[in-house]
This record gives structure tokens, sequence and C-alpha cells, in this order.
């Protein structure tokens, strides 16, 4: 039986303006993401919280790709919103406005279903919630956690003690850089390794993925698009990848992670094609399988 992937995260709505085009109040969220690219793998449980705002139709979308969503809390108040806006690189977004709503008072539990759950994912939450999942999941069997800028500032020495506590490490260069003290991505990484995850990846945007892990060192290039739509959720995008193929494999060997970044960047391209989760809403795991060809043949000689 294919095991179960538990992500804890964000559903949100975005505001996304480009330098091409905009789009308001769409369906958003590391856990939307995240799910949307793992569903494509394996069975997924989805925790998070939405407010009064949150609208039924969002969760059904959730529902129909068979995403678990006993353990998603409806809170009186406003959902999760975020406004940011991108320049013609169309990499780094700039937040012009977040509006935590429900989600800033959230002390999520995990519901009894989804205790045996077998790989974990917690999304981009606050350091100390992040080491209280793992505290309540029972036995699992790969453990992956995404962070960002917020609480390496605020929460470095949370957030070391838990990433010290989980298999796997996902980060932006940027994130990796600033968390470390160094421009090296390499360097960041094997520091970001001794703290005691498995493995290490260095999410690298439009240059790919950096995987490290004590023995081997693995890149992959993005994969090619002729066009970027919205980069909004690759990162949780390949995140789902990522984790939805080990769940599938029932491995976590260094060359089972390697080729799970293969998919995870997959599904990354798939989000970028569009806005909100619309690209990976619409990508079927013949659609991922192909692509996945297609980047081997890039990366081998």
């Amino acid at each position: 039986m294919t095991p179960h992937i538990l992500v804890v995260g964000s559903l949100a709505y975005d505001d996304v303006h480009t330098p091409y085009d905009s789009r308001r109040e769409v369906l958003g969220g590391a856990a939307s993401y995240f799910s949307l690219a793992a569903c494509l793998y394996a069975p997924v449980r989805l925790m998070g919280v939405v407010g009064d705002d949150f609208r039924a139709s969002d969760l059904d979308r959730l529902k129909a790709k068979g995403i678990d969503l006993a353990g998603v809390e409806h809170a009186k108040g406003k959902s999760f919103r975020w406004l940011g806006k991108y320049d013609h690189d169309l990499v780094t977004a700039e937040t012009i406005n977040t509006d935590l709503g429900v989600f800033g008072d959230w002390e999520p539990a995990v519901p009894p279903g989804f205790v045996d759950s077998e790989f974990v994912f917690l999304a981009n939450i606050l350091p100390e919630i992040q080491g209280r999942m793992l505290d309540q999941v029972r036995a699992p069997r790969a453990t992956a956690l995404d962070t960002m800028n917020y609480w390496i500032e605020r929460r470095r020495d949370a957030l070391t003690s838990v990433m010290a506590r989980v298999d796997i490490v996902t980060i932006n260069e940027a994130e990796a850089r600033q968390l470390c003290g160094t421009h090296s991505v390499l360097k960041a990484a094997r520091e970001i390794l001794r703290l005691g995850p498995r493995a290490v990846v260095i999410k690298r945007a439009e240059y790919g993925a950096l995987l490290v892990t004590g023995d081997r060192l693995f890149w992959t290039p993005a994969y090619p698009l002729e066009e970027v739509r919205d980069p909004t959720g690759a990162g949780d995008a390949f995140a789902g990848g990522l984790l939805g193929h080990l769940a599938r494999a029932g491995k976590l060997d260094d060359r089972t992670l390697c080729e799970a970044v293969l998919h995870g960047t997959v599904c990354a391209s798939f989000a970028v094609e569009d806005f909100s989760v619309d690209g990976i809403e619409r990508a079927d795991a013949a659609g991922v399988e192909r692509r996945v060809r297609e980047l081997h043949a890039l990366v081998s000689a």
C-alpha cells in the first residue's frame, strides 16, 4: 500500500502582480501547492486553517484530487491573505502586504487518523509549531521542512533545533546564505547538513536545485519553459513532487533522493506556467513522467 503524506501549512488567498499580468483573490498557500503536487504520487492528508471567507469551491478543488481535508480547521475571522509583486525577472517576490488572519493564532493538533502518516512535510510555519507537529506524529519514515527569511531572522535557535530533527531541509539559496552567513550555497548546505538532517535541497529558481547529502552532490537545471506566468508556490510544488516520489518509492537512499529532486523540479515547472494553483492542478502523472524523462536527458551525458 502506498504510504500517506501529511502536510501542515497555509491555505490562503493571494493577490499577485507581475509586469505582464495580475490576479486577485486566487487560491494560494503552501499547503495548497504542495498537496496538488504530492497527490500525483500518493494519498495526501492536509492540515490547515481557513476563515469564514474561504470559498467552499476552493476546498472542493482539493477534495476532487482525493486530498483528505479532515485536518482543515474552520475558524471565525479572515483567511490568510498575501499581496505580492514580481519584477521582470519573475524570480523574487516583493511582499506588499501579509494578513495572517486566523492562521496567525492557529495551534494545530494532528487528528488521530493522521498520526500514522509515513511521510510528513512541515511547510513554512512557526518553527516551534513545526517541532510540536513532529512530537505528534507516531513514527514517520521521512520528514521534511521548509522555512523563510522571517524565521531565520527572528526564530533562528528554534529553527535550527527543528532542522536537526527532520530528514530533509528544503530552503532557497538566499535563505541558505542568510542562515549560514556565507555566499556559497554549497558551504551553506554542508553547514545545514551538520545540524543533523539526512539531506539538504537548495532551491535555486531558474537555476534549478542542488541536493547535498553526506555522500552525494546532485544538481539539476530547471525544466526549460518558454513562458513563466507566476512563480508563486513553485517551491511548495517542488516539495510536493519531492516527497511524493519518495513516498511512492518507499526509500530514502541517495539515488532515490536524486530522482525525487527531478520530480520536484518538474512539479515546480507546472506550477509556474499559470497563476495561482491552476498550473499544478492541471498536471497529470503522464505529463510529469514525460517531463522527468526530458529532464533526465538534459542532465545525462
